[in-house]
């Protein structure tokens, strides 16, 4: 209560927004939470934000206070001070500040624990006026796959309808349960776990992809990550991260001895079909998987991919290895973070579950898609969602909010996702396109780019790849991110010597690649006009950092359009 209490101290005001700009950690939720209790609406922005956008959206919310982390202030922040005038008090969740830096007149630096002392002077208590469930909660920032970031108002009642559609999906959450947190928790999937987790006494260890397994980069070789120290029973994941751990396994996999890899595929064939008949293989899981499983810490039993469709060869491979359901969510900033969970027992890949308690979902015809709610055998169309999860729209933005949201003749909210998706006999959703994400070629096929990433990127030498079509051409064109190992040894085979660089810009690497690519789309049954004709491989892997996709590693078509319009004109232009 005290820290809440140092806040109104230095002059926030309920219902007057706060930012927060920090990594994901302790303090984040803590500082959340006082909010919460306070009726302070969070502003929350994403930590790898751009200066120009954590300006706009500071300016946007009108904040006088921002908590945020000592690093950040002095790699992002301090160089933009200037450009938001209303600023006055930064809360530095660290216990030290930097001693000797500069700040514009008019800005005082705090440290969390000199605001915490602030609040227990007796003549700094005060009452509280508790948030109505109407109120603003969190206005989220998104990462902005499309331009300039939205703020998404989320009321306090949105967040207690997301998080009990969630935890109902889940069962026997409770204090034996440790979640480990490493994903932004700027990102509605991150926070909505977390708050799952505190509403039913579970632990939370805190990590980063930095330092999550044995394998990340920041992890001295022969160290454990801090997944294998915490040992979680529950973890969400973002599909580019479950790729990252297979892809690895399956190098690991191809480095053993002919006896071992054999013995590996027979039991995860023999697991593979035990699990579609419904039986467990406890035998297998021990002799066999007990390692694979040791690697996120051994005692995981749900693990929620959420963010992006998740393969379904990934989903295969973290079912049988790792012994613990991978259930596959799908929700929006938007409508909570919730929509639909896939049920723990439900072992079938490429479907997002059923909707959650809290929503409703409805799929409206698409025309020029050819996409009807009346199609055979599974209803198509694009997914509304609707129910008390359904947010206040988005912040200062009136013409979005009329385009994306509606009320019914209920008084029910709507969102309209701009999301494909098909509704199975048994009740369950599968994602099948994006609105978006659908180019017509200049002969009239239309292609969807969304669904020719997803089966390009199940090809051992893709790391990452973005499917680019112009509709007045008639083929499409990728830019593709390599996987280094697979890179390097196909460059063995091919007896082209050079740098990373010049392996990258050689001709015969990139017309062997673009074979083996065409040859995994042929396998996937892809149409031939679907398949990309030219590609130009990335010598830099695309980050938040750099800008080139989400932090929820979602492509941001515009700016890889931007970053590549050199490479564009070049495969369009030498027809």
């Amino acid at each position: 209560m005290k820290g809440k209490n140092g806040l109104v101290a230095l002059g926030q005001k309920p219902l007057k927004n706060i930012a927060i700009f920090c990594e994901t950690r302790a303090e984040w939720i803590i500082a959340a939470q006082a909010c919460f209790m306070y009726n302070f609406p969070l502003v929350t922005l994403y930590s790898t934000l751009g200066g120009p956008a954590i300006a706009h959206g500071l300016n946007e919310a009108e904040v006088s206070h921002i908590i945020t982390s000592k690093e950040l202030l002095e790699t992002k922040l301090k160089s933009i001070l200037l450009e938001v005038p209303r600023l006055q008090h930064i809360i530095i969740v660290d216990d030290k500040l930097k001693s000797g830096s500069e700040y514009p007149q008019g800005i005082s630096v705090h440290s969390m624990a000199a605001v915490t002392r602030l609040g227990a002077h007796p003549e700094n208590g005060t009452s509280r006026r508790p948030p109505c469930a109407a109120d603003v909660a969190v206005i989220m920032y998104t990462s902005g796959s499309t331009g300039v970031p939205k703020g998404v108002m989320i009321s306090h009642s949105n967040i207690i309808a997301g998080i009990t559609g969630m935890a109902e999906r889940i069962p026997s959450l409770g204090e034996d349960d440790t979640y480990i947190g490493y994903l932004p928790l700027a990102h509605v999937l991150e926070l909505s776990a977390e708050m799952v987790c505190l509403a039913h006494g579970c632990r939370i260890g805190y990590s980063s992809p930095q330092t999550l397994t044995n394998q990340s980069t920041k992890i001295k070789k022969g160290s454990k990550g801090d997944i294998s120290v915490l040992r979680p029973t529950l973890m969400a994941a973002v599909p580019e991260i479950m790729d990252r751990i297979y892809k690895n396994l399956m190098l690991k996999v191809e480095e053993m001895s002919v006896f071992q890899r054999t013995l590996f595929l027979l039991a995860y064939n023999y697991k593979m079909e035990q699990l579609a008949m419904g039986y467990s293989t406890p035998l297998c899981d021990k002799l066999v998987f007990q390692k694979v499983r040791a690697l996120l810490g051994g005692r995981l039993r749900v693990l929620l991919s959420g963010g992006a469709p998740l393969s379904a060869v990934t989903q295969r491979f973290m079912n049988i290895c790792f012994c613990c359901p991978v259930g596959q969510g799908y929700g929006l900033t938007e409508t909570c973070g919730a929509g639909t969970i896939s049920q723990l027992w439900d072992y079938s890949t490429g479907r997002v579950g059923a909707p959650l308690v809290c929503c409703e979902i409805q799929l409206k015809d698409w025309i020029e898609g050819g996409y009807r709610s009346t199609d055979r055998p599974c209803p198509r169309g694009e997914i509304l969602v609707g129910g008390p999860n359904v947010t206040m729209g988005y912040y200062k933005n009136k013409q979005k909010n009329s385009e994306d949201f509606f009320m019914d003749e209920k008084g029910q909210r709507w969102f309209c996702t701009g999301d494909i998706g098909e509704f199975h006999g048994d009740g369950c959703l599968k994602i099948i396109d994006r609105k978006k994400d659908l180019v017509k070629l200049q002969a009239g096929e239309y292609v969807s780019l969304g669904k020719v990433e997803a089966v390009l990127k199940n090809c051992p030498l893709v790391d990452n790849i973005c499917a680019y079509a112009n509709s007045d051409e008639s083929y499409v064109i990728g830019f593709v991110v390599p996987n280094q190992k697979q890179l390097l040894a196909l460059a063995e085979r091919k007896r082209v010597r050079g740098l990373w660089e010049e392996l990258c810009n050689n001709p015969v690497i990139e017309e062997e690649v673009l074979r083996v690519i065409t040859e995994t789309a042929l396998t996937a049954q892809l149409e031939r006009f679907e398949i990309p004709w030219k590609i130009r491989l990335s010598v830099e892997p695309w980050t938040p950092e750099n800008g080139l996709v989400t932090d929820a590693f979602k492509l941001k078509r515009k700016e890889l359009k931007s970053h590549y319009q050199n490479d564009i004109e070049r495969m369009y232009g030498a027809k």
